[in-house]
């Protein structure tokens, strides 16, 4: 299973290269065929569900939102969260789009390869490849902060002891301490 985040560490890859099944996050579909789209930002699924350009692929959203969405067969809701915490980053709505594909892609397979999760912005703007896009935060805009995505990733890769997770990125990117598993490992990413 390829779970693919839009983090700019995914330029040059050429994502049909990877067989099997893939998770994509929001917009994707604009891009690249998925198996399975996780958009949990209400404009992201407006356009995924009007798009004619993925059509064969399942697209997750919230709970508290697929009752707009009951009529088209394509759309489903997020895995819910396998545990229960006590902070704000443990509560459903704070999960944003790449910790739900996780999630998603560690209830469907016990290996699960993640590509575009940077996490951390190599400046101090908007690490996202389709930054200055419909949909999304301009380049001038500040990078987000990544401590919700490391905890909630975390969680999935804790929740989840018997999948083997392997992040690739970068040479020069080294894994959150808080991801440190014995199911996680990082391999370099073959750039073209």
């Amino acid at each position: 299973m390829l779970v693919i985040g839009n983090g700019e560490s995914r330029k040059g890859v050429d994502l049909n290269t990877y067989y099997g099944k893939k998770i994509g996050c929001n917009a994707i579909h604009r891009d690249y065929q998925v198996d399975h789209l996780i958009c949990v930002d209400r404009r992201m699924v407006e356009e995924a569900v009007n798009s004619d350009v993925n059509e064969t692929a399942i697209v997750y959203t919230r709970h508290d939102w697929i009752d707009t969405y009951k009529k088209t067969q394509k759309v489903r809701t997020v895995p819910s969260l396998p545990y229960k915490g006590t902070e704000r980053w443990d509560e459903p709505f704070q999960w944003g789009s790449g910790p739900y594909a996780v999630l998603l892609g560690a209830t469907l397979s016990t290996e699960v390869k993640m590509i575009g999760f940077d996490l951390f912005s190599e400046t101090t703007s908007v690490n996202n490849i389709y930054k200055d896009t419909n949909g999304y935060n301009e380049s001038t805009k500040n990078a987000v902060d990544p401590r919700y995505w490391i905890h909630q990733i975390g969680m999935v890769f804790e929740c989840f002891p018997k999948t083997q997770f392997k992040i690739l990125n970068k040479h020069k990117w080294s894994l959150p301490k808080r991801w440190n598993f014995d199911n996680v490992s990082l391999d370099t990413l073959n750039i073209l």
